[in-house]
């Protein structure tokens, strides 16, 4: 049965207004994946949708009336509210609205989770990658991640103690980089997130969503290869789970 969803956030940060306008205009590769918006009111923007409000840098708007390659889903929108904040940085208002046409407990509580998973990423880029350039890359692991405890299987792979909290530094072993030194910037039962001065991992427990484990990387690297991150993680991640 179809139902409206919303959902709502609000958050502070110290980039300026111009600079929270170009993260989510054209440095989505940087924390959550490349997307295109043409630049005015009746433009283009993401999955099939419309620019409904382009307003430099305070205010964006997508609307999409039929998601392309979202069969979850039909009405999706996504506006931002950016408002400069009293002794400087940002006030940012995100929501996200739309229908979801099957599977909306699940569904929404899906979008529910990762929303606060990509903002806290979006964050973390505005303090400490705002303005460089990103190379995306993004897989899933193989279907036998799709059980429980596929996410920890991947966490502990990478040698990331079952008691390491959000903040430590950690000694892990990432696919493509080698043993490094890396901030645990986000953990709970459902993401992973590690950052270190080149690049970001993300790592999608989708597992308790119904979907195999995902991951993604943001590499700021001046040599980075998407290609390459992608094919060490898979080849990784193909043997974790074999």
């Amino acid at each position: 049965m179809s139902k409206e969803f919303e959902i709502v956030r609000e958050f502070e940060v110290d980039a300026s207004p111009e600079q929270v306008w170009d993260a989510i205009t054209t440095g989505t590769a940087g924390w959550l994946w490349p997307m295109e918006y043409e630049p005015k009111e009746g433009g283009a923007a993401p999955f099939g949708g419309t620019v409904t409000a382009w307003d430099p840098p305070h205010r964006l708007t997508g609307r999409t009336e039929d998601a392309e390659g979202v069969p979850q889903q039909t009405f999706n929108q996504l506006e931002h509210v950016i408002e400069p904040r009293e002794g400087g940085g940002s006030w940012v208002r995100y929501v996200h609205s739309g229908i979801l046409v099957e599977d909306w407990d699940n569904q929404y509580d899906g979008a529910n989770k990762h929303t606060d998973f990509y903002l806290h990423t979006l964050r973390q880029y505005l303090k400490h990658f705002t303005g460089r350039a990103a190379t995306f890359a993004t897989l899933d692991a193989p279907a036998a991640s799709n059980a429980p405890g596929g996410l920890e299987v991947v966490s502990r792979g990478l040698g990331l103690a079952d008691d390491a909290s959000q903040g430590a530094t950690v000694r892990v072993e990432l696919p493509g980089a080698g043993p490094v030194d890396a901030v645990l910037d986000y953990r709970n039962a459902y993401f992973v997130g590690l950052r270190t001065d080149k690049a970001m991992y993300r790592i999608f427990g989708r597992n308790h969503f119904g979907a195999p484990v995902g991951v993604s990387v943001h590499d700021f690297a001046g040599d980075a290869d998407a290609g390459k991150n992608e094919d060490a993680w898979q080849k990784w991640l193909t043997g974790l789970f074999a």
